[in-house]
């Protein structure tokens, strides 16, 4: 008589599954709870403690584990492994039938405590699966109630399931096991990746992620798309969406951008951000204050925009919106009026309140085709890197202010980038253009009359002096850049007559 294992946590077609089995004449042995369950049902159930011959132990952390079920599972279909286990007084297993404890459930659980979630974590279960799994040549594991009716339907038919579908399903039951296993070590390391003791990245990366949030369709309605998370938030990034549609991929990359930025700033700032590029940047007393200068620099640019403030937005701020069309409005915290405001007057408009500012630490990842590209994140300048004057004429302290608040802001600009700015407001901002002469046209082109007394800061060096020679007639007078071109002499020359100031930062901030 065959011979099926049933240890499941979620019990959902367990019952119909076991019933058709013993119709077929199947033995049905189960551990636990899942023994209880068919008993009560009528199904005829071998208990796992009649097998091994061992009461559970210690709270139930231990039924399955027994050379009784593992050698049953894992016997090989040979003379030499059936023999051993008739001298052993064991059966082998054809069948097993396992889901694990709900370890992602419970950590979503508000207030769940670090015990209550090691309880969640299967060792039993997970070695039920990997065991009947490695011996797919003989058994059938089933992880997923999805998967019993076409087995089902196997046995019925031919006796037994074949071995492309049991390696099929074996497939699927390592899968299950790793990313149960990845779950349990995102929870406890609180990162998706352990972090190299000896290296600047790791050996291997492992994601604790599952799908946290559908979304309507990718960049485009043909593209579909899902926002995945270590854990079941209340919105994507972290946040709180307090008013407003249901967030869109495009949405989120660009919150995603404009959080990042504003959280680099320490005074009030507010950044507008479309299409991932900073259109305007500019800190001042308050958020509400520093709103009007973002928007100054590139005001038609800004419709339909994301608006990222790194202080709490009140109803003044709102006020000051005026008939700005803009998509969502990030910040770390919202006054009940300006959440009141926003509901009334713009439906759509979504609000997200951050609980933390973006810290800068860790990894990011892009997909590429095959595989993931990994890098440290770009939380500013290195500390080995040093600014220096190299021209004749140093700057002024007003320069200075208007260049460090350019080289923060540039940082932040997808490549090539530059970006004029008058104190600690951006005038001009010009990004992702495969040209760096392009780029500084059009931020000099943005700022119009206020490039008169503006600073330049550039991500990357100047591999010619054309880009001095436009943003001096537009009346530049200070540069800050990293340096390190070829040209650099002929740079260094070209700002000298014009009378500017320039600075090297030694510091290369490419966004691509």
């Amino acid at each position: 008589m065959p011979r099926a294992l049933f240890s499941v946590s979620s019990k959902q077609g367990a019952v119909g599954f076991a019933k058709a089995l013993v119709e077929l004449g199947w033995e049905i042995v189960a551990s636990g709870g899942t023994a209880q369950t068919l008993d009560d049902v009528g199904v005829p159930v071998t208990a796992v403690e009649r097998i091994t011959r061992q009461k559970e132990m210690l709270g139930g952390r231990v039924k399955t584990l027994h050379p009784a079920i593992h050698s049953g599972i894992l016997a090989r279909d040979n003379d030499a492994d059936m023999q051993e286990l008739v001298e052993q007084g064991y059966a082998p297993i054809n069948l097993v039938v396992c889901n694990l404890y709900p370890f992602g459930e419970t950590i979503k659980t508000p207030q769940v405590t670090l015990d209550e979630a090691i309880e969640q974590i299967d060792i039993g279960g997970v070695a039920l699966l990997r065991a009947a799994a490695k011996n797919f040549a003989r058994v059938t594991v089933l992880c997923d109630p999805l998967d019993y009716s076409n087995a089902l339907v196997a046995l019925k038919n031919r006796g037994a399931t074949d071995l492309s579908q049991r390696r099929s399903l074996a497939v699927k039951a390592f899968a299950h096991c790793r990313d149960y296993d990845s779950a349990v070590h995102a929870y406890l390391s609180e990162s998706d990746i352990i972090e190299p003791a000896d290296a600047d990245v790791p050996d291997t990366i492992s994601f604790g992620v599952q799908r946290s949030h559908d979304l309507r369709y990718g960049e485009n309605p043909h593209q579909a798309a899902a926002y995945y998370a270590r854990n079941d938030e209340q919105a994507p990034l972290g946040a709180q969406q307090l008013a407003g549609k249901q967030l869109s991929y495009n949405n989120i990359l660009d919150i995603d951008a404009a959080w990042r930025a504003v959280s680099s700033f320490e005074e009030p700032t507010v950044i507008i951000v479309k299409h991932l590029n900073p259109i305007g940047v500019a800190s001042d007393s308050t958020v509400r204050e520093a709103f009007p200068l973002a928007l100054e620099s590139d005001p038609l640019s800004a419709f339909g925009g994301i608006i990222a403030a790194n202080r709490e937005v009140d109803e003044d701020f709102v006020s000051g919106l005026g008939t700005l069309f803009v998509e969502a409005i990030v910040a770390p915290d919202f006054s009940d009026e300006a959440t009141q405001n926003i509901q009334r007057g713009r439906k759509n408009c979504r609000l997200l309140r951050m609980s933390r500012a973006f810290a800068g630490r860790g990894f990011e990842f892009r997909s590429v085709t095959g595989g993931l590209l990994l890098q440290r994140f770009d939380s500013g300048d290195p500390a080995r890197a040093i600014m220096k004057t190299v021209t004749r004429r140093a700057p002024i302290d007003t320069e200075m202010q208007s260049m460090l608040f350019a080289w923060k802001a540039v940082q932040h600009v997808k490549s090539n980038a530059i970006v004029l700015a008058q104190g600690k407001r951006t005038v001009g901002i010009g990004g992702g253009l495969p040209s760096r002469v392009d780029a500084a046209e059009l931020a000099i082109k943005k700022a119009a009359a206020r490039s008169t007394n503006s600073a330049m800061a550039s991500d990357a060096f100047f591999p010619f002096p054309d880009s001095i020679e436009r943003a001096a007639r537009a009346g530049v007078t200070c540069i800050i850049q990293p340096g390190g071109s070829i040209r650099d002499t002929q740079v260094i020359e070209t700002a000298d007559y014009y009378d500017m100031a320039m600075i090297f930062t030694g510091s290369r901030h490419f966004r691509h």
